[in-house]
């Protein structure tokens, strides 16, 4: 009897665990029926709270007249240089964008069901709030702001703690630090690199100053990425060439050697101490300019507005409190410069750390810069203007011819190639059918971070040229076709891979081919797609082999390798 009841437990204890695996597979695979379940409300993985803090804030009236001003601006700009803008592109497109741009892989199909459960009109800010309320957002920025900061290289040995830095500022994301205080804390960073992760933005240049910060690097780095000047011309001689505009905003004049080297003096402070870290010490430059017999003492000073640089106080923090400044206009309008870069994939200008001070920018960055200084520069704030505007909603496609102007104007979403680690989180997403996030398996994580960085050193990591606009070459064709991390994501793994899942688990040819599309490109299939490819399953000898053909195919395609 005994042995009896120990077998009926062990064949219920089975059956439930069979069910649950079914459960688990199956999911997302067909559509919600009704918006009015536990998990139809917890859509796109937002909290109850979160929810009603985003709306709070999305209704807020600094969020709404900040919106009302980029839209005007927008309009203004098109009516100006005679272009019309494209149609808004359909919710499914713009919600891709957004998980490209901030996650760095398109949606999963589970997302796109949760969804589908809500009002149409509600989508797309659902799914922003998740995505700036979720730990990807938070690593994927993190790293990509790490390259913008300190390169792509691990730098100098033992002193130099790249990851420790990339995970710091994914906490700052997190936790959604004010970009002003960011900065603060990189410029005047003290301590050692291992528990005070801000100050390896010194040591990265320790190799080329005898184990010192750097100056001359630093003050080329603070330009570029805090102030969007290129002024490292200015390192060796004065501006001949009447490139760089430096001096007071309403009487510039050409930049000089001096304006370099005054602002490299700031760094000479921080010295390194021993056990302690990075110190604040005394600023001690010396340079020979060109021409000159002789080295001179160099004083820190600033090579703009320089009646907003604080009288006292410690060199950095002086330099820090310059650059935050809220009447900084130039600083805050390159951090809208690299924002609106990191979601649209190209820079609003030429490049995304040149914006002269003689040269206008567009007048929609100019406002979003007042916008972001009025928000007590919120990032959040100043992704959800840009992603709510229309210039980021705007189809890629429209009826007349599009020109660069078009292109110039944000009147036309562009047409950007996916970053290599975007096309090889989108493979690995797309071959899951839930979203891959920390919350995933371990084997599934770690999977991911293994193929992930195989694929980009096959595919090619392009370092810190992040808006580069090189064409496909033949050897990413090939990792493509043929590579591993595409054909193992295809294969027939009944446990992890979607393919296996939509082959068990679909009703019929046309909501398996539907599910690939969704999975892959993130979009339905048009009535000319699905009968092609629903022919092709019925007629073909083995439906698995199809389906994984299908998948081949949709993965290949232009489509998938590019944000539109």
């Amino acid at each position: 009897m005994k042995k009896a009841l120990l077998s009926v437990v062990r064949y219920v204890w089975f059956a439930a665990l069979v069910l649950f695996a079914l459960g688990y597979l199956t999911s997302g695979l067909s559509k919600p029926h009704s918006a009015s379940t536990d998990s139809q409300n917890s859509a796109a993985n937002v909290s109850l709270s979160d929810q009603t803090e985003s709306k709070n804030h999305l209704e807020s009236k600094t969020h709404l007249e900040g919106l009302r001003a980029v839209e005007a601006s927008l309009a203004q700009s098109w009516e100006t240089q005679g272009v019309v803008p494209a149609e808004i592109a359909d919710w499914l497109t713009i919600c891709r964008r957004m998980s490209l741009s901030l996650v760095g892989n398109g949606l999963s199909l589970e997302e796109i069901r949760s969804l589908q459960s809500l009002p149409e009109s509600e989508r797309e800010a659902v799914h922003l709030e998740s995505l700036l309320n979720d730990s990807r957002f938070h690593d994927y920025w993190g790293e990509r702001w790490t390259r913008f900061l300190v390169g792509a290289d691990e730098g100098p040995f033992l002193v130099y703690r790249r990851r420790r830095f990339r995970v710091w500022l994914s906490e700052q994301f997190a936790a959604n630090q004010r970009y002003d205080e960011m900065v603060k804390r990189l410029v005047a960073a003290e301590g050692l690199w291992t528990d005070r992760p801000e100050v390896n933005f010194l040591t990265v240049t320790f190799d080329s100053n005898d184990g010192q910060p750097d100056p001359v690097r630093l003050a080329a780095r603070t330009s570029r990425a805090f102030l969007g000047l290129r002024i490292d011309c200015l390192q060796c001689h004065n501006d001949f060439l009447g490139n760089v505009s430096l001096g007071e905003l309403e009487d510039l004049r050409e930049g000089q050697q001096s304006d370099f080297h005054q602002l490299a003096a700031f760094y000479t402070a921080a010295k390194t101490n021993g056990l302690q870290g990075v110190r604040e010490n005394q600023v001690d430059y010396k340079y020979q300019y060109l021409g000159t017999d002789d080295e001179i003492n160099v004083e820190p000073s600033v090579p703009y507005s320089a009646d907003l640089l604080p009288k006292n106080g410690k060199p950095r923090e002086r330099l820090a409190a310059w650059i935050t400044h809220p009447e900084n206009c130039q600083s805050a309008r390159a951090a809208v410069s690299h924002v609106w870069a990191l979601l649209f994939g190209r820079s609003a200008t030429d490049a995304v750390d040149n914006l002269p001070l003689d040269a206008p920018v567009p007048p929609h960055i100019d406002v979003l810069a007042t916008q972001f200084v009025k928000s007590g520069f919120n990032m959040r704030h100043l992704i959800r203007l840009i992603v709510k505007s229309s210039a980021f909603r705007v189809s890629s496609r429209a009826e007349s011819e599009i020109t660069e102007l078009h292109e110039d104007a944000a009147a036309v979403f562009p047409l950007t190639r996916l970053r290599p680690e975007q096309v090889a989180g989108s493979i690995i997403q797309s071959s899951r059918i839930k979203k891959v996030d920390r919350d995933s398996s371990f084997l599934v994580q770690l999977q991911k971070f293994g193929d992930t960085n195989d694929f980009v050193k096959r595919y090619g990591d392009m370092g810190e040229d992040e808006f580069t606009g090189n064409s496909v070459t033949i050897s990413q064709r090939l990792t493509m076709l043929n590579g591993k991390l595409l054909r193992e994501s295809i294969s027939d793994n009944p446990v992890l891979n979607a393919s296996s899942h939509i082959r068990r688990f679909s009703n019929d040819d046309g909501q398996a081919v539907e599910s690939i599309y969704l999975c892959v490109l993130n979009r339905y299939p048009s009535n000319e797609e699905r009968e092609h490819f629903v022919n092709r399953l019925k007629q073909s000898g083995g439906r698995l082999a199809a389906i994984e053909d299908l998948y081949w195919i949709l993965l290949n395609s232009t489509e998938f390798a590019w944000n539109h």
